[in-house]
């Protein structure tokens, strides 16, 4: 059975147009995913949709965007841009299978794991040029084949979900020869500084842009500062060359190596200083969801498996026999879809007969969802769950009456 071309009929019927020259299956279709993609995530939460999201970390790298979906294609060619996988994530939140707290307000998080910034440190000081320059960080050990696993790291800059959106890429971290001029400013948050005074006496700023080398995943390119939307600059010629010993304008997050070549002239004995915060990796211990953003202190030093509970986006329909995971959404569905149809055209006598009738199939879904929730017990004080406080049981067996 078809069950996307059995609600396509089912919509036909309650919007009165059962031709498609009057309404093309493929206009059906796209308020489907509407409606689907749009509204049904936001109107109410399905213990259907409910799913365990698990990544493994990279080491030194601390923060993790929400993965998104690649982009898809309707019926009739309209694309259906990214968007992310899942709805947002929850706790309980484990790390190599050991629970951790997860945590959603950054202040609680970063009273426990400050960002320290280490107080400016002079790197340098000017030539007359505007470079290339190239320095160390002293507080890395300057060495072309650093420690694996990393036991100290730079944090690095990063770019949000909305950043990695409007790249037009579904890369993630952003990857390039070149540095991509179309990520709003709003969306990069830099880890990174190099400060300086030019000739004019103005303040010369560097920073990292959260876009990474191809070839050199741990060199972050460098950019110069500007204003929303789009301000920010490459430096130099904004060309950067996938050989180690010859990258202009990045820094290496492991061994603390930068090379960079301003956009303007550092005079003479100008001291050229750097900002950065510094952390020991070792095995995370915290979450913090922000900006479907989730950050993890201490910044990993090997391959970790997180573990978080999150609710499924639905994915397209598109035109496959099998588009509906769960049938007993179907009439919802094509409600839904009817509904948005019906407003859309103004037909408000219709809509105001079908909508009761609407209401009726959400909240039969919603129960549904709600009696799958009534099945575990609710804890008290007198009731721990299973195997704990339980004298005799190990933590794989046993149960609690």
């Amino acid at each position: 059975m078809n069950m996307l071309q059995d609600i396509i009929t089912y919509i036909r019927r309650i919007i009165k147009s059962p031709s498609n020259a009057q309404i093309s299956d493929d206009l059906i279709i796209d308020y489907i995913n509407r409606f689907w993609i749009m509204d049904v995530d936001a109107r109410m939460q399905l213990f259907d949709l409910k799913k365990k999201y698990q990544f493994m970390t990279q080491p030194g790298v601390d923060k993790y965007n929400m993965p998104l979906y690649t982009v898809q294609t309707q019926p009739g060619g309209q694309q259906i841009k990214s968007y992310p996988v899942y709805q947002g994530f929850l706790g309980p939140a484990y790390i190599n299978g050991v629970q951790v707290p997860f945590q959603t307000q950054k202040g609680s998080f970063y009273s426990v794991w400050p960002n320290v910034t280490q107080s400016p440190v002079i790197l340098g000081v000017g030539d007359g040029s505007a470079g290339p320059y190239t320095f160390s960080l002293p507080i890395l050990p300057n060495n072309s084949n650093p420690v694996n696993p990393p036991v100290n790291a730079i944090l690095r800059g990063h770019i949000d979900t909305t950043g990695i959106i409007a790249s037009g890429s579904n890369s993630d971290p952003l990857i390039g020869s070149t540095f991509n001029t179309g990520i709003p400013v709003t969306s990069v948050d830099s880890a990174f500084y190099l400060t300086s005074i030019d000739s004019t006496g103005a303040n010369v700023i560097v920073q990292d842009s959260g876009q990474f080398l191809t070839g050199a995943v741990n060199y972050g390119l460098l950019m110069q500062p500007g204003l929303a939307p789009f301000g920010n600059q490459p430096l130099g010629d904004g060309v950067f060359s996938n050989v180690y010993n010859t990258t202009l304008n990045t820094i290496n997050y492991l061994t603390g190596e930068v090379n960079v070549r301003f956009n303007s002239l550092i005079p003479a004995g100008n001291n050229i200083m750097c900002s950065f915060i510094f952390f020991n990796t070792g095995l995370p211990r915290a979450i913090l969801y922000y900006d479907n953003t989730l950050t993890l202190r201490s910044p990993p030093d090997q391959i970790y498996k997180v573990e978080l509970d999150a609710y499924l986006s639905p994915a397209a329909f598109l035109v496959t026999t099998d588009a509906i995971p769960f049938g007993y959404m179907a009439e919802y569905i094509a409600r839904g879809a009817a509904r948005k149809m019906l407003s859309d055209t103004g037909d408000v006598e219709q809509f105001q007969f079908y909508e009761p009738l609407f209401r009726e199939q959400e909240l039969l879904v919603w129960k549904r969802s709600q009696r799958q929730w009534t099945a575990t017990r609710t804890e008290t004080i007198y009731s721990q769950g299973i195997n704990q406080g339980q004298s005799g049981f190990n933590s794989l067996g046993g149960s609690t009456i």
